[in-house]
């Protein structure tokens, strides 16, 4: 049922979608030098490495590394790259890797391949069987703001309560979070 809600809303988005998600392609393009989309190696369901696309929104010669991890994220960021990442339209390549059957729309976002503190927690707790998500119960408690061991606390939470009516609050919360800017850093 969840693969099957999936595989309609991600195909209904992108066809809602098309028209921002060229003009955010047009503009990455026009700003900055390098591809318009960065493919950034993610954790999956069972630890297994898939490649996650985004908008690109930093320059090519930023290291891989989360951006809190970063001496000065900022000025790793192309000129158009602090509002794609405030508005989250960075996220909306991430509708391939949900067709391509990588994500969900609802689950624990997929950590970076280095993130051996996230992933080693996740799998201690068995977060690591779900399937990861654009968003998920940790995304509309507080995002980037939270610390590894509260995002996995919740993490868990959405693993024993995950239900349709869950993930269906999860998407309408996002949403609300993503008008207000609310909990993101850069």
């Amino acid at each position: 049922m969840k693969r099957f809600f999936d595989l309609c809303l991600s195909l209904f988005a992108c066809m809602i979608l098309l028209l921002p998600i060229l003009l955010v392609a047009l503009m990455v393009r026009m700003t900055s030098a390098g591809p318009v989309i960065y493919w950034s190696d993610r954790v999956g369901r069972n630890n297994r490495i898939f490649k996650m696309p985004k908008f690109r929104t930093m320059r090519v010669d930023t290291p891989a590394l989360a951006t809190h991890l970063l001496g000065d994220p900022d000025r790793y960021l192309t000129p158009i790259g602090s509002f794609l990442r405030k508005s989250s339209l960075d996220e909306l390549p991430q509708l391939w890797s949900i067709l391509h059957g990588d994500m969900s729309f609802v689950g624990p976002r997929p950590a970076l391949f280095n993130q051996d503190d996230l992933v080693a927690l996740r799998t201690q707790y068995g977060v690591h069987t779900l399937v990861p998500g654009l968003t998920g119960w940790a995304q509309i408690n507080g995002r980037d703001e939270l610390p590894i061991p509260d995002k996995v606390r919740l993490d868990v939470e959405y693993m024993q309560q995950q239900s349709f009516l869950m993930d269906l609050k999860i998407i309408v919360l996002t949403f609300l979070k993503v008008l207000r800017r609310e909990g993101i850093q850069h």
